[in-house]
């Protein structure tokens, strides 16, 4: 039997909610074999972030060299990469080896408000690590980053947006409805000549840390487990918004409380 593995490349919450901790919890909820390369520390809880302390380039390339040189990863889902040279670094080392599927969450503020990558780095994530992308997973303020536009506020021109970072070398878009309004969050998969929207009942809840993380290694783990792209998408959509709509089990904080990951479990 083939374990599905699948490798992220984030910073670390010490709280536990978001980051490496939120993706492997989210690999071992979907059945696959979480490795992880730690980009940067972090000492973080449910209210922000009071520090953010860099793993050296050298040593990020170490950590993926050493996971790729023994592990059959099947996926790389990539979080937080904190500063340019990280993300030098992360560009190089999926050249050499070439995993089948990459996906970029591009983290740049957490949910507290916290800038989590610095602004020079923006342009280099966009040239180096979007290109070699196989989805990319921005949520409606990032993917305005990313274009250096206005926020959307409908559809076509989410849409729109999708296009347009689509022509910056990454072969598909999901951009995140969590941060718009209306009793649904809608999501948009943009590929070549299609558009995917995905809908569900906007939950009214305060616990959402972790939840971008979740999503976009919920679809690694199904590309890890040879889902096509839609499928991956879908079947990520259903169960973030049912570990959404378990969080209010947990009390954990006083801020902006964790996920349920393990919401079919316990």
């Amino acid at each position: 039997m083939t374990t599905p593995v699948a490798l992220t490349i984030a910073g670390s919450d010490s709280s536990g909610g978001a980051g490496i901790q939120a993706d492997l919890k989210t690999f071992a909820a979907l059945g696959v074999y979480g490795a992880s390369a730690i980009t940067a520390l972090t000492a973080q809880n449910t209210k922000g972030v009071t520090g953010i302390h860099a793993v050296p380039a050298t040593f990020v390339t170490a950590q993926i060299d050493a996971v790729f040189s023994d592990l059959d990863v099947a996926a790389v889902k990539i979080g937080m990469v904190a500063q340019a040279a990280s993300i030098d670094a992360i560009a190089a080392a999926l050249a050499r080896w070439k995993p089948r599927h990459v996906v970029l969450d591009p983290v740049m503020v957490a949910t507290s408000g916290d800038r989590l990558l610095a602004a020079e780095a923006v342009t280099a994530l966009r040239a180096k690590l979007m290109p070699l992308a196989s989805v990319i997973t921005p949520n409606l303020p990032e993917a305005a980053a990313l274009l250096e536009e206005p926020i959307a506020r409908s559809e076509p021109e989410i849409e729109s947006q999708g296009r347009r970072l689509l022509s910056l070398g990454c072969r598909a878009v999901l951009i995140k409805g969590g941060h718009g309004e209306g009793a649904e969050s809608t999501d948009y998969l943009v590929a070549a000549g299609t558009t995917l929207a995905l809908a569900a009942p906007r939950v009214a809840t305060r616990n959402t840390h972790g939840t971008g993380c979740s999503l976009s290694s919920a679809v690694a783990a199904g590309l890890a487990k040879g889902e096509d792209l839609a499928t991956a998408v879908r079947n990520a959509k259903s169960w973030i918004s049912a570990a959404i709509g378990s969080a209010d089990r947990f009390s954990v904080g006083h801020g902006h409380g964790p996920i349920h990951h393990f919401h079919t479990f316990y």
